[in-house]
């Protein structure tokens, strides 16, 4: 057991006046007049506020936070202002076996500081022990981490937004493009040099143009909370491009402020939400860059480590790492779970974010036997006002015991839906006995989600996300290609149901070429065809590739980026990928609200979804059963009822073929009203078909070896 008093080293000037202030709201907070500060330890002793020069290097005086209400320390300072620079040294126990990690000789980040000035400095003052002592982390170093931390910086909130109205895209018409802030710019040739990889780069007019024409509905950003990069990482000339290492849930990351200015990530906003787009963020609230019981003190671990951390029962000198990264944050603590959950509102209220998606999501409702979908941490955003408005996106999995929880969140959460990723890759690769598994992911995954009242919006459909292959790799590799990673090719999945088409990499094979080309649009068209919610992954609408790595989290370089350079197939796919997202959003009948689930309405005489065999007839259970039927037909009948009201529906029928055979088939078509026949919407063979196209004889139609056709049944003109 160790107790700390740190000596102070600090310019000699007329001391700070201070008062005793409020323990609400916590953080820093500029009232026009003074800044309040509070600060959550339940285990403390004693709590300094360190003030810094302008420059961060000068650390000016230490203050004694006056009072201690409910667990929370304050005071009130009236001579501190916005841009004020100011950190915290926290006392109390250093007793890692009995997890308390107190050490005021490190200078520690406010939680819930809204901007942070600096970037952290890799030394070994950043560690509460001392590093190669053979006692690890049972040791006590005594130097000063204060020159090599952020600080924190006191900012003034005031923004004039304008006239920009708030964005609602309903669910059923929510089409996702996920992408990382940097690499969509750092290559853009029209995005200035100075602007790339920050906020302001994202909305260069060029660039927005792109992500508007494409019809997509809302941006997906990864990470942009302050995060930090970790040191072996470092030292292999890498870093963390991803951004899944966040210290700070409140702070954007200082890198993406071209100009330091925190208005940046506001006027973002406001010109995508003018752009009619929605901005979603990836939050990642299961851990922190502190890492295990061998990682620095920068925060969270200083101020009070038995609070915010899970540590393991019969040994709290350890920690419980579901998420894979050396610790997980315990929303089962109130105090922890009220600050991510003021995180969010902060970024839903004060920045106008319009949804959240979850990292690993499972960890925030564990308890100690596992997960628990009445957890705190979803009562709290379900009751709440605020957060129980915006998009709510599970990455519903982690790395803990019984972790793949797809289909499990509660009523007001959308899930990512690996299931469709793989059984969809499946399916085009060709793999025996998969038209059950598309059947059901086709019709937006009702196996998973058709319970309490979901919707089928509930599964976020992908076939690539930032973890993985894109999609021209997906056609283009057997294997990962991870050696630039310096990890020897071991990280990575190596489940990824992708197929090269005969040659690994890149290949001037014009036949493996069309091929690969063929079968990106069929997956295309599969996303964007099927019921639930699509999401992109920014540059597959081109076809951009890493190579074959997937897993480029460490490459902010142009393994990382995306290359805006679109050859004449790039631009194809391109056009192509424009024209499913436009039949998307013209056809109401492939974003319903209801599951297809082949019910029968007697009264208007309709089925909401028929599965058709070859010969035109009703699929039977013998062909769900045969391994080597690899052709279908789903039609949607679009007098079937589009919701709970008996009535009858006016939507388009359509007819959805699949065929992944690697020969032609001989499809029979259902038969048409008089005066009415089937028209072609999408042929993944013809990407450049114009629409309404008559398609094949009144009663049949050949549908390609490995091809999607999509057809209407309308009225002959």
């Amino acid at each position: 057991m160790k107790r700390n008093t740190a000596q102070a080293r600090v310019q000699q000037r007329p001391k700070t006046r201070v008062s005793e202030g409020r323990p609400f709201p916590l953080g820093a907070t500029w009232d026009g007049m003074g800044v309040n500060f509070a600060l959550f330890s339940a285990h403390a002793t004693k709590v300094e506020l360190c003030l810094f020069d302008p420059t961060g290097e000068i650390e000016l005086e230490r203050i004694e936070l006056p009072e201690y209400t409910d667990e929370i320390w304050h005071g009130y300072l009236p001579d501190a202002h916005p841009n004020t620079l100011y950190g915290y040294r926290v006392y109390g126990l250093y007793e890692p076996a009995a997890g308390h990690r107190f050490n005021p000789n490190k200078l520690l980040i406010d939680p819930y500081a809204r901007q942070l000035a600096g970037t952290l400095k890799w030394s070994p003052a950043l560690f509460g022990y001392v590093l190669g002592h053979p006692d690890a982390d049972l040791s006590f170093d005594e130097r000063d981490s204060a020159p090599f931390v952020p600080k924190c910086k006191v900012i003034d909130p005031a923004f004039t937004w304008g006239d920009h109205p708030r964005i609602r895209v309903p669910w059923n018409k929510t089409i996702i493009y996920e992408t990382n802030l940097r690499g969509i710019s750092m290559r853009h040739p029209r995005v200035p040099e100075n602007l790339r990889g920050t906020f302001a780069g994202l909305i260069n007019h060029e660039l927005l143009e792109h992500i508007r024409s494409l019809g997509v509905t809302s941006i997906e950003l990864m990470p942009v909370h302050s995060f930090i990069h970790e040191p072996h990482l470092l030292e292999k000339g890498l870093s963390n491009y991803w951004g899944y290492n966040s210290i700070c849930f409140f702070s954007p990351h200082e890198s993406y402020l071209s100009r330091g200015d925190l208005n940046e990530f506001k006027e973002m906003v406001a010109r995508l939400h003018n752009a009619g787009l929605e901005v979603i963020l990836d939050v990642v609230y299961n851990h922190t860059a502190e890492g295990n019981e061998l990682g620095p003190t920068l925060s969270m671990r200083g101020i009070d480590n038995s609070t915010y951390y899970r540590l393991t029962a019969d040994s709290p000198r350890y920690y419980v790492n579901d998420s894979g990264t050396g610790n997980t944050l315990d929303l089962g603590h109130p105090c922890v779970l009220q600050m991510v959950t003021d995180s969010l509102r902060y970024w839903a209220t004060e920045m106008r974010v319009d949804g959240f998606r979850f990292d690993l999501a499972t960890i925030l409702a564990r308890h100690e036997n596992g997960f628990d979908e009445r957890h705190g941490f979803f009562v709290a955003c379900r009751q709440d006002p605020i957060l129980s408005k915006v998009k709510l996106i599970a990455e519903p999995w982690d790395c803990g015991p019984d972790g793949h929880k797809v289909g499990s969140f509660p009523p007001g959460w959308a899930e990512w839906n690996d299931f469709f990723r793989d059984e969809v890759r499946s399916y085009w690769r060709g793999d025996e006995g998969m038209l059950p598994a598309l059947a059901k992911r086709l019709t937006a995954s009702g196996d998973l989600f058709n319970h309490r009242g979901r919707r089928p919006d509930a599964s976020v459909n992908f076939i690539t996300a930032h973890d993985g292959f894109t999609l021209r790799d997906v056609v283009s590799y057997n294997h990962k290609h991870n050696d630039a990673n310096g990890e020897d090719n071991q990280d990575g999945s190596d489940n990824n149901y992708s197929w090269n088409h005969g040659h690994e990499g890149e290949t001037d094979d014009k036949a493996v070429r069309d091929l690969r080309l063929l079968q990106i649009r069929n997956m295309l068209a599969t996303l964007f065809l099927s019921q639930g919610t699509p999401m992109l992954l920014a540059g597959d609408e081109f076809g951009r590739t890493q190579q074959g790595n997937n897993n480029v989290y460490c490459h902010d370089n142009e393994i990382g980026w995306i290359d805006w350079q679109l050859d004449e197939e790039g631009k194809s796919l391109l056009a192509f990928t424009r024209k499913l997202i436009r039949i998307r959003h013209q056809y109401p009948i492939l974003r319903r609200r209801r599951f297809l689930t082949g019910h029968y309405n007697k009264e208007f005489d309709v089925k909401d979804v028929t599965w058709l065999a070859v010969d035109g007839e009703e699929m039977e259970e013998h062909h769900w059963h045969d391994p080597n039927l690899r052709c279908m037909g789903m039609l949607l009948d679009g007098r079937a009822q589009p919701t709970g009201i008996q009535r009858s529906g006016e939507d388009s029928t359509l007819l959805l073929i699949v065929n992944s055979h690697d020969e032609n088939i001989d499809f029979v078509l259902p038969p048409v009203e008089q005066g009415c026949h089937w028209q072609s919407l999408i042929d993944t063979t013809r990407p450049d078909q114009r629409v309404g196209v008559p398609v094949g004889s009144p009663r049949s139609i050949i549908v390609p070896r490995r091809s999607l056709l999509l057809c209407e049944h309308a009225a002959v003109t």
